[in-house]
């Protein structure tokens, strides 16, 4: 078994009473902004505080760092796709799953394509081991429940394999879609190979019913 070697990144805190949380989202909401703005570079925590007119010290209660506040916008954009993601299967198993990846991938597209702070987070996660590994995490969360949902759509696939279908579909979709929405990419042609990309890879994976 491998070891560790990165630290996972996470607020020191989540505040749990109305006034804090409040306080917590606007810093969020802050950086989102602000990341877009000036990109990872230029981003200092400084910076985030006193856009949200609150003092540097409130900040640091609930992050150590930029690093930390990316991560957790990274998981604030995981957590939205998981809420359509149980939306979408509210259909199953009354779509195949082909519908279900068409229908999902565009929705998912719409996020992408209308929130250019998608891009600028995935891109920001990317910088160390810590926030690579952090962001791993977060991902194979998601793909866990995307191994749920396909459960009822591809049922002859056991259930090992569905979970590691799972992390490709969401490593793969989570890759075009940043690629679909960088300058000088056609969007609609990036969605729709991705389209082709996952169909392709999820019917040479399911086992043949004959």
């Amino acid at each position: 078994m491998g070891r560790v070697t990165a630290e996972i990144l996470e607020p020191r805190r989540r505040p749990t009473q109305e006034r804090s949380r409040a306080k917590f989202e606007l810093l969020l909401r802050t950086a989102r902004d602000l990341l877009l703005d000036v990109g990872f570079e230029s981003f200092t925590c400084e910076e985030v505080s006193q856009r949200a007119g609150l003092p540097t010290g409130t900040l640091y209660q609930y992050f150590a760092n930029k690093y930390v506040i990316v991560c957790e916008l990274d998981r604030q954009d995981a957590v939205a796709v998981h809420e359509e993601l149980t939306r979408f299967s509210e259909m199953i198993p009354s779509l195949d799953w082909l519908r279900f990846l068409d229908r999902m991938i565009d929705h998912m597209a719409g996020l992408w394509s209308d929130d250019p702070s998608r891009r600028a987070v995935w891109l920001a996660v990317q910088s160390t081991p810590a926030t690579r590994a952090t962001a791993a995490v977060t991902e194979r969360e998601l793909a866990a429940a995307v191994a749920r949902f396909l459960a009822p759509l591809t049922p002859g696939t056991p259930r090992e394999r569905r979970q590691i279908m799972a992390e490709v579909l969401v490593h793969v979709t989570y890759s075009m879609l940043n690629f679909s929405v960088r300058d000088g990419q056609s969007h609609a042609e990036a969605v729709i190979e991705l389209k082709r990309l996952l169909a392709s890879y999820l019917l040479a994976s399911e086992p043949d019913p004959r």
